[in-house]
């Protein structure tokens, strides 16, 4: 589906019903309603005891500073905004390595994050070589942003 045809397809859900949800997955040619609301989880899977700290936060949201011990994890849930545009980020570190990266995006032409996140649940697992986000249809954890010395 092109941006021409998503957004008329928006300004049509706006029209008839500002009360219902009506955010929209695109799949390539097709589409589906989808239920609004997104989870994202931050895993410390560290080895060592180590601790991990984040900041996540988006536009309009700030999760805040925390403090992961080893083998717990912080979620946060949320509907994306109607014009399509939400965006949550996290720094996090150790004592000794630090990262910085989007954990959730609005995807308009691909389903790369959709797809990874099962369409709602997004796991960013942290691990001792970097940060790793949970294929779920696949049962497998991809590494995506390798940790960079210091903080």
């Amino acid at each position: 589906m092109n941006d021409f045809n998503r957004h008329a397809f928006l300004f049509v859900c706006a029209a008839l019903a500002l009360s219902a949800p009506c955010l929209a997955n695109f799949h390539e040619d097709n589409w589906e309603l989808r239920p609004g609301r997104w989870h994202v989880h931050v895993v410390n899977n560290l080895g060592a005891g180590k601790t991990l700290f984040a900041h996540c936060q988006s536009k309009n949201d700030d999760i805040g500073n925390r403090t992961i011990a080893p083998g717990a994890e912080i979620t946060w849930s949320f509907k994306p905004n109607f014009f399509g545009t939400t965006l949550y980020w996290c720094y996090t570190r150790t004592d000794h390595e630090h990262t910085a990266f989007d954990v959730y995006w609005e995807e308009s032409k691909h389903n790369w994050l959709r797809y990874r996140c099962n369409y709602k649940e997004c796991f960013w697992i942290a691990k001792d070589d970097g940060f790793y986000i949970r294929v779920i249809p696949e049962k497998r954890d991809e590494l995506i942003h390798k940790w960079e010395p210091g903080w």
